[in-house]
């Protein structure tokens, strides 16, 4: 198998955390950041890590390759069409940098379980709704599908997930809570 290219999100402008780019805050322990937890588990997985957005993160993000959205105004899709085309035919894998708990073994079974998957991707417990951001793309398969739903202005990964197949990941209750993100400074201290 070749190595999967594993796309870190770090963008978006942190308004719900008061303007603080999530990726920099201290991850469980305090010993590193978001970021630099993300791209670590990303390489124990065996993932070639790459970061998805223009956030700058200084000397966080010395030493990985950042990839800009394809496009403008069109949220997350634009950033997952980059790390696409940047994977070619090699399996992509997402990750939101506010997820701090998802563990290098939960991404392995992504890159390792049902390897012909167009999409492999968990569900939440409660809404039923996938979780694209801890999730694997079959690269060349998903990239049309996501091209054509993008140029009809899609935005949502929900929808694009109504257009392509989807392989369920099952989850153990503890694999579940390593999705917990953190979205809100209430997040953090809980």
């Amino acid at each position: 198998m070749l190595k999967p290219v594993l796309g870190i999100f770090i963008g978006g402008l942190g308004t719900r955390m008061g303007g603080v780019q999530k990726a920099l805050l201290r991850a469980p322990g305090g010993a590193e950041t978001l970021i630099a937890r993300s791209v670590r588990v990303a390489r124990e997985a065996g993932c070639e890590a790459v970061l998805l957005g223009t956030a700058d993160l200084g000397d966080e993000a010395r030493g990985v390759l950042q990839l800009p959205d394809r496009a403008t105004d069109l949220g997350p899709l634009a950033g997952l069409a980059s790390l696409l085309d940047h994977a070619g035919d090699r399996p992509a894998l997402c990750l939101a940098c506010d997820m701090p708990y998802v563990s290098s073994a939960l991404l392995a079974r992504l890159v390792n379980e049902h390897v012909d998957a167009s999409v492999l991707a968990p569900r939440d417990i409660a809404s039923g709704k996938w979780q694209p951001l801890c999730a694997r793309y079959a690269s060349a398969r998903v990239a049309p599908v996501l091209a054509a739903a993008m140029a009809e202005g899609v935005r949502s990964f929900q929808t694009l997930f109504g257009r392509i197949s989807v392989t369920e990941l099952p989850l153990t209750r503890a694999e579940h809570a390593q999705l917990r993100d953190w979205d809100k400074p209430e997040d953090i201290e809980s």
